[in-house]
């Protein structure tokens, strides 16, 4: 990869290579943005088959969280890491202390969470070296398991997609199809059973599914079923690309809404489903509940005002609907276009800003 005219391409500040021979890390820091604030991002680990390969995924991650924490209405920019390693096996100590020194070492640049593969265990040691890191124990002063709270996020924006769908936001007896059932999606469902919403849930962890057909009276159907199931709101819950040239086709719902991230295969899948008059809530929009969540810890956890801020999740997904009707545009486009628009008001006002300045300090 040229990676210098990667950067310049999709407008990167900063690639930050990390080794530690005796723990044996090999971490990629990647910040893309940092015009609302200091880059916000997880820290994943996984087996990548090449370095160029968690490079790229490094990068692709890192400009999402600048667009997620610019809709989410964050002062933060976006940033990443991936640890190239097996979770499962590769993990020690001194792995994440190393890396939480190189962290301290961007003096406030990037702040890291848990991600795919590490563990709020895994923050609590970075944090040993750093206190640059969200999402560490509530010992710490921190909000603990943020499913929950993502989930009440997703809650929020799904009420504001069938409020553009219905003209109501209630979701009383509205049939909702929730692919997968894991921690955010179980809080989801329970917060849409409250409501008097029906349930028809899937997974491939049958023990998930059955949890859920017991405690909130879900029908349960196979994993490939799930996509044609007479439908009002369709929420992806777990893989991504689940919106694809195969699944359309078969979907009946008006509304798709959930806390999967990519939920679209390709952009042109976004383009398809808005010409079919299909709802859309923006993955990264309507699951954003997490990472507002912990950058509430910033300012010293306060759950309430966490709780407030990702209530309003719903005026955020009605944001975007407003803008998709003002550009005659699809939902995923509007979402980008609203993220845009802040970084470049912030840009706007930082340079009057200096302009004023200079302007003052040449007439001293």
């Amino acid at each position: 990869m040229e990676l210098f005219k990667y950067m310049k391409e999709y407008d990167f500040e900063q690639v930050v290579f990390c080794q530690d021979e005796k723990s044996g890390l090999k971490a990629i820091i990647a910040i893309h943005d940092t015009t609302l604030g200091p880059a916000l991002g997880g820290t994943r680990m996984w087996t990548y088959d090449s370095e160029e390969e968690a490079l790229e995924d490094a990068l692709r991650l890192a400009k999402g969280m600048t667009y997620k924490n610019a809709a989410a209405g964050l002062n933060l920019g976006g940033g990443k890491t991936v640890i190239i390693g097996d979770p499962k096996k590769d993990k020690n100590e001194e792995m994440f202390r190393a890396f939480g020194r190189y962290i301290q070492g961007l003096n406030g640049r990037y702040i890291t969470a848990e991600d795919v593969g590490t563990t709020v265990q895994d923050m609590d040691t970075i944090h040993e070296e750093t206190d640059f890191v969200t999402g560490i124990s509530p010992a710490f002063g921190s909000s603990g398991n943020p499913s929950p709270v993502t989930a009440y996020g997703v809650y929020r924006g799904m009420k504001a997609a069938a409020m553009e769908a219905y003209g109501s936001d209630s979701l009383e007896g509205k049939v909702i199809a929730v692919q997968g059932v894991g921690n955010v999606a179980y809080s989801l469902c329970k917060y849409l059973h409250e409501e008097g919403a029906q349930l028809i849930v899937t997974d491939i962890n049958k023990e998930a599914v059955n949890r859920v057909v017991e405690e909130f009276g879900a029908k349960a159907v196979e994993p490939d079923d799930i996509y044609s199931v007479d439908c009002d709101i369709y929420a992806p819950c777990a893989l991504g690309a689940t919106i694809n040239d195969e699944t359309i086709p078969q979907l009946k719902a008006k509304v798709i809404a959930g806390s999967a991230n990519n939920q679209l295969k390709e952009n042109r899948h976004g383009d398809q489903i808005h010409e079919m008059g299909i709802v859309y809530a923006p993955d990264y929009v309507i699951n954003a509940g997490g990472v507002i969540n912990v950058a509430d810890e910033l300012n010293g956890y306060n759950e309430e005002r966490a709780m407030k801020r990702v209530e309003g999740v719903y005026d955020t997904v009605a944001r975007v609907f407003e803008i998709s009707h003002r550009d005659n545009i699809p939902s995923y486009v509007a979402a980008d276009r609203m993220a845009e628009e802040r970084i470049e008001q912030r840009l706007q006002t930082k340079s009057t800003f200096l302009q004023n300045e200079h302007h003052i300090l040449s007439r001293r």
